[in-house]
């Protein structure tokens, strides 16, 4: 995981103080759907898996002093999402002691048989991550570009199509699809640096 994608400090530093409801904001923006797709994937519902989602960040909010503060702390992302999966075992725990006529002692032997990997938890919270991080810097950028400058890059980029027949689509020159494509490529990469810290003097 040394190559994964890490938060950028002064939004850690800005979530220290609770007060700041934009720094809290943009971090469950990025992370909330990781978490609850997490919850999801170890076979809570979706109304569970938004309850556990919303009680590991109200943790880590009472906690991120500590964390801030312990010498030996890995990434601010491993140690939310073990927070989560502390979260999950502790309410299938609790499923367990008053289990519900909805068949939830069959999730819980279900976990127990196939437990997870945390290199394989690792890879799928690095995966979603990137991609809902992707997703969150397309939402912050698209309205910079004109329409065609951004047809061309998603329909080259993301949708994999050819330049020349997006070019005939778009009644552009096949080089102009590449400029756009490149234009959008740099904006997307300097605002995820952002995010990441590595723009960052």
């Amino acid at each position: 995981m040394d190559n994964s994608p890490s938060t950028r400090q002064s939004l850690l530093l800005r979530i220290r103080d609770g007060g700041d409801e934009r720094a809290w904001a943009e971090l469950m923006e990025i992370y909330e759907p990781l978490v609850f797709r997490l919850a999801r994937r170890r076979g809570f519902q979706d109304a569970d898996a938004a309850d556990i989602s919303q009680e590991v960040f109200r943790s880590a909010a009472s906690a991120i002093d500590r964390w801030y503060d312990n010498a030996q702390r890995g990434s601010f992302r491993a140690w939310l999402f073990l927070i989560a999966r502390n979260l999950m075992i502790n309410a299938f725990r609790a499923r367990r002691r008053r289990p519900l006529a909805t068949g939830s002692s069959d999730v819980c032997r279900l976990l127990d048989a196939q437990p997870a990997s945390d290199d394989e938890d690792s890879k799928l919270i690095d995966e979603q991550y990137e991609r809902r991080l992707f997703h969150w810097a397309v939402e912050q950028v698209r309205a910079e570009f004109r329409d065609s400058t951004w047809q061309a890059f998603w329909r080259t980029s993301v949708d994999g199509r050819p330049a020349k027949q997006v070019a005939e689509e778009l009644q552009i020159s096949t080089g102009a699809v590449y400029i756009a494509r490149s234009r959008v490529m740099a904006r997307l990469k300097r605002k995820i640096e952002e995010v990441e810290g590595r723009a960052e003097a």
